[in-house]
Parts: structure tokens; sequence; C-alpha cells
């Protein structure tokens, strides 16, 4: 089986190279990749020890981001290496202080993974969430590199837990250890020989816990939000607006922040045309009133972090349709009321929330007109609901204990 998963792999760097002419995204994903080995070459110093950490795209990065913290901390003399396999992730992330060199990951062959390692050699590996890949796992455990997952998730319908994938058990020998999100995925590895898991949890939790503890003012913010109501509508797609935009449009006394998912002209002009209330885009801000507008577009990257903490009330896009919901936890970690889509059965975080209360799941504009007039009128239920999420974060802090322990 490894074999024909080699044989594969193959095959598809030239498939995916055809289709990247029909798709940009696939584009990115293989132009990134050419002469990745030479640029690789010329950024690192074999004179100086290296880390390695994987992310597959931009969440998992935001989940490497207090492992990065402790290991700068810890290894302050260590460089950092940071890989992923998405266009997503590596054309957002370019640049970051606790990061000495980005690079994409290459496709997964037995030459590129001892290639890959050649040039880098880590003194550690980290990978985040899962992306697992068998040659470059076989490798670091044939070059006895410590290797560690963080904030790892395992489901019975993965590959290692079926018949045809016994194969891929192997390559999780590389591990030195795990640090999974919950029992379930401890009681998989166990059910496959591997004893060394320690249920740590999601280090989500410490990365947006972290926020508190910045300096998340933003002066037009305030200039725009003055004494009203905020509602901070965060990474929303088209089947969001839907949800959204009719309530909206009626509002008297609420002010909206929309953070729209993708950034393109031509998708907010659209989003502009269907809002009937004074609406100002971050890009247009520059000498004007910030007050006389009741709704604020951040047609910008950044800022959606530090706005939630503003907000009376946040809608987390990305449940309304199949584009995956976004970070519930961003907004939680302020303590405030969260509404999402419908979508959500593959984020346990979400239903989790939703369970205790602090969360709330709408089908369609009139549920969520009725939820936002319930928590714009209702204080007490609002702060309850708010408390809900706040306290939901503290308790789930501590995964990156867990993984100090061991380094």
């Amino acid at each position: 089986m490894h074999r024909i998963y080699n044989v594969l792999v193959k095959l598809s760097g030239t498939v995916l190279k055809a289709a990247g002419k029909f798709s940009p995204k696939l584009k990115d994903f293989t132009e990134g990749r050419e002469d990745l080995f030479s640029r690789l070459e010329k950024k690192i110093d074999r004179n100086e020890d290296h880390i390695w950490i994987h992310a597959a795209s931009l969440g998992e990065f935001e989940m490497a981001v207090p492992v990065l913290k402790l290991l700068k901390e810890k290894y302050p003399e260590k460089k950092t290496v940071v890989s992923f396999f998405s266009p997503s992730g590596y054309n957002n992330k370019k640049q970051h202080s606790l990061v000495d060199h980005f690079t994409y990951l290459p496709l997964d062959t037995p030459d590129n993974a001892k290639r890959f390692l050649d040039i880098i050699q880590p003194k550690m590996a980290f990978f985040i969430k899962y992306d697992f890949w068998p040659n470059l796992l076989k490798e670091l455990k044939r070059r006895q590199i410590r290797t560690f997952l963080v904030s790892g998730v395992f489901r019975k319908d993965q590959a290692f837990f079926k018949a045809y994938g016994k194969w891929m058990i192997k390559s999780l020998k590389a591990f030195d250890h795990f640090f999974v999100q919950n029992k379930e995925s401890q009681e998989l590895l166990y059910s496959i020989g591997f004893k060394n898991v320690t249920v740590s949890g999601d280090t989500r939790f410490d990365r947006v816990a972290a926020q508190l503890e910045a300096d998340n003012r933003i002066d037009f913010i305030e200039e725009f939000k003055q004494d009203k109501m905020l509602v901070v509508c965060g990474s929303t797609w088209p089947e969001d607006d839907e949800l959204i935009l009719k309530f909206l449009n009626s509002s008297v006394n609420i002010k909206f922040i929309i953070a729209p998912h993708e950034i393109k002209a031509e998708k907010i002009q659209k989003l502009e045309k269907r809002i009937n209330i004074p609406t100002i885009k971050y890009s247009e801000k520059e000498g004007k009133d910030l007050s006389h507008y009741s709704v604020l577009i951040l047609d910008t990257i950044g800022l959606l972090g530090r706005a939630y903490s503003y907000a009376d009330i946040a809608y987390v896009g990305g449940a309304a349709g199949n584009t995956g919901l976004h970070n519930i936890l961003e907004p939680a970690t302020f303590g405030i009321p969260i509404i999402i889509g419908e979508n959500f059965s593959k984020f346990p975080e979400a239903e989790r929330l939703r369970q205790l209360a602090g969360l709330i799941s709408v089908k369609n504009s009139e549920e969520f007109s009725a939820i936002l007039t319930k928590l714009y009128t209702n204080s007490e239920f609002r702060e309850k609901t708010g408390m809900i999420a706040g306290h939901f974060i503290n308790s789930n802090t501590g995964a990156i204990r867990a993984l100090e322990e061991h380094l």
C-alpha cells in the first residue's frame, strides 16, 4: 500500500499542475512549490539550529502560536520554520514575529522528505492537529528527530482505524508524544497500541485567552461605536448575509461591523448595494465622521480579533452555508453571546458551547432577527449568555502547559 501511495502522490503533482489552469487556488498550490528547495536553501543557515512546525492551513497556524511562543521562550537561540500545506495558510502568513522562516510543505514523496529535512535539519518537529504525511514521518523517525503532535484529533473514520490503512500506523511511531484534544482521540490511539498520549485540550483556547492581555484598542472603532450596541459579524459569506441583512436594514439603535471572509472589491460592492442604512468601508474611513454611520465594513485583514473586544454580540460566519464555521473562540474570550448558522456538526467546540447556552444557532433570517431582538432588549439574558462563553474559554485553557512538561 505504501508503494501505491507513493505512485499516487507523484501523479497528483502532475494532475494538480494541469488543474491549476482552471483553478486559481490550485495554481497557487503548484506554483508556490516551484523551486521550493532552492528557495529554502537560500533562507536556511545550516550553522543554526532549527525547530520545524507544520500547520495545514491558517486555522492550524493560530493553534500553533502558543507553541511558537513557548519554543521562543524555552529555546531563544533556535530558529523556527513553519510549513503550510495550503495556499490560504501560506499566502496569509508571510511574516510573524515568532517565525523566522515560512515555507510550503513539499509533496510527500520519499525524495522530497529527505531533501526537505536535509535542508532544515530540525532538532524537533511539531505537527498541529493533523496532516499526517507518511514519508515525512518515516524520515523523521529514521533520523530520530523528536516529534510531537499538538492539539491532535483522531476520528473513527480515519485510515489508521480501517483495515486498508493499517500500513499508515507505522508512520505514527514517529511521534514521541501525542497531545490530543479529547478522550475519544486518546482511546482511538490506545486501540492501535499507542500509550504515549495526553489529553491536553486545544491550544486555541490558550491562544485566544492571551488576547485579553493584549492591547485591543482601535481608535476608529471607538469613534464608530459611540455608546450604541455593537454587533460584530466576523468571517461572513454570502449565505451569512442572507441571515443578517433583513434585521440589519431595519435596525435603528444598533451598529454593525461586518468583516467578510473574502475582501474582493466586487463582492463587497454587492454587499454594500444590499445595505439600506449608512455604511462606510474601512478603506474609505479617512476624513469621515464615523459616528454618523450604522455599518462599518472591514475590507482589510488583521483587525477582527480586536474588533470583537468592542462587540456586545458576535455573529460568526461559515455555518450558514457549507464553507465551514470560523473561529468562535475569538469572540467567546471577550465574554459575549455568539450566534452562528446551522451547519456546525463538524465543530465540536461549537456544539459544546451551544449545549452550555453560550452560543445560539439559527436556521434563517427570522430566527436571527428573533434572537438579536431578545439579546438587544433583555440585558440579563445577554450578559448571562456572554458570561457562559467567557467561562468556556477560561475552563479549557492549559493545553500548552502539558506540552511544556515534555520539552
